[in-house]
């Protein structure tokens, strides 16, 4: 599978990269979905939610029969992410982060991306992230409104 505008170079690039999701609601999902059809090596997702059925006009992983057997999103997610794209690694992880795991459920990858709807949980985010040095998507919706801040620690500005 090929990326169409990064090169063979860039795609083994992609390829060897790891990434987390934080929060598998609208925007989690679609940067889930986006990830794995571009093809990065590996893709771990991180809710505490279920699927139900007001999700599904906006959450576009999740199907009538995800929210009909109350499946945790980041199962139905990554059940459904493995179904796109095979060769990409994902892990998916039904968890609340807090100041207790978030270090250990978001190491060893490269990049962050928040798909949360809470500041306690982007502040948490934000301190791995500066702590270790790793870029981090910041993502926002309200309506049918988003946001992006992508935060680099030591060369933009972050929520500390």
């Amino acid at each position: 599978m090929l990326f169409a505008g990064i090169g063979p170079a860039g795609q083994q690039r992609l390829l060897a990269s790891r990434a987390v999701v934080v929060g598998c609601g609208a925007i989690g999902a679609a940067a889930a979905n986006l990830l794995v059809r571009a093809g990065v090596g590996y893709l771990r997702i991180i809710d505490r939610d279920f699927v139900e059925p007001s999700n599904l006009q906006r959450q576009t992983l999740f199907e009538e029969s995800d929210a009909l057997h109350v499946l945790p999103k980041a199962v139905a997610a990554e059940r459904r992410l493995r179904s796109i794209n095979s060769s990409v690694a994902v892990e998916g992880i039904v968890a609340d982060l807090s100041p207790r795991n978030v270090e250990a459920l978001l190491g060893e990858v490269d990049v962050l991306l928040d798909g949360t709807d809470n500041f306690e949980t982007r502040f948490l985010i934000n301190d791995v992230a500066v702590k270790s040095g790793r870029p981090w998507i910041y993502a926002a919706g309200v309506a049918s409104y988003g946001l992006t801040m992508t935060i680099r620690p030591g060369a933009t500005p972050c929520l500390a």
